[in-house]
């Protein structure tokens, strides 16, 4: 249902009724770990189990908002993989058009992010990155074809991890969870303001709280019907 901020905050009240202190306690907790200053983007990633880890690990990381892109491939998630991390996050989908590479790279550029393409090949290291020049996108690709030309062409810059062996490339949640563990740390460590807007809270609050109630759609809708009556 679409609301204005101040009914959001009112309908946040109202949900608070229907979960345990405890959990409401949780979600605040969480939310003070929360970031959409850094965001990860999927292109075409065909396995469920890889699709899935890298959103249980983007949650261990507080990362709040993916990027799905569906190409040729549809993103599937693996419930024992990913441990109902779903859930907690915002996924945004890019499904509709014969490429969605480029509506979806050009919409987090008009936001101002800034595109930081993984690949083995021609790039600087993850370690080596500037997290103070702007929000922080980064792009994963396909299991073994890696990211599109389209994905390379459009990206800022093009990002690697040190390897130290004789394989080429690691397998995409490792990948995702080294270059967060490096963008993180430094974010974190920095006077940066990283959390969430309240805006933001608010929103990602809503849906979690959504998403944990039973009959929530029902509840909600009795609940903005009351206000617009009285």
């Amino acid at each position: 249902l679409l609301i204005d901020e101040q009914h959001k905050k009112q309908l946040i009240k109202h949900l608070y009724e229907f979960i345990t202190e405890d959990r409401l306690a949780l979600f605040y907790d969480n939310l003070k770990q929360r970031t959409s200053r850094i965001t990860i983007v999927l292109e075409d990633i065909f396995h469920s189990k890889n699709a899935s880890a890298v959103l249980r690990t983007a949650d261990c990381f507080g990362i709040q908002n993916i990027h799905i892109i569906e190409n040729r491939n549809q993103h599937n998630t693996n419930p024992n993989v990913s441990l109902g991390s779903s859930k907690w996050l915002t996924e945004t989908f890019y499904n509709q058009n014969k490429n969605n590479t480029k509506e979806c790279l050009q919409s987090l550029k008009k936001e101002g992010f800034k595109i930081l393409a993984t690949t083995p090949h021609n790039a600087k290291s993850i370690h080596d990155i500037d997290v103070n020049n702007g929000k922080i996108a980064l792009l994963f690709g396909a299991e073994k074809k890696g990211l599109s030309d389209l994905g390379l062409q459009m990206s800022d810059e093009k990002v690697k991890i040190p390897m130290y062996g004789f394989t080429e490339s690691y397998n995409i949640s490792v990948a995702a969870a080294l270059c967060l563990q490096a963008i993180v740390s430094k974010i974190r460590a920095s006077t940066i303001n990283w959390q969430l807007t309240e805006k933001e809270r608010d929103e990602v609050l809503l849906n979690w709280l959504r998403n944990s109630i039973k009959e929530s759609v029902l509840i909600e809708k009795r609940f903005i019907l009351e206000l617009i009556s009285s």
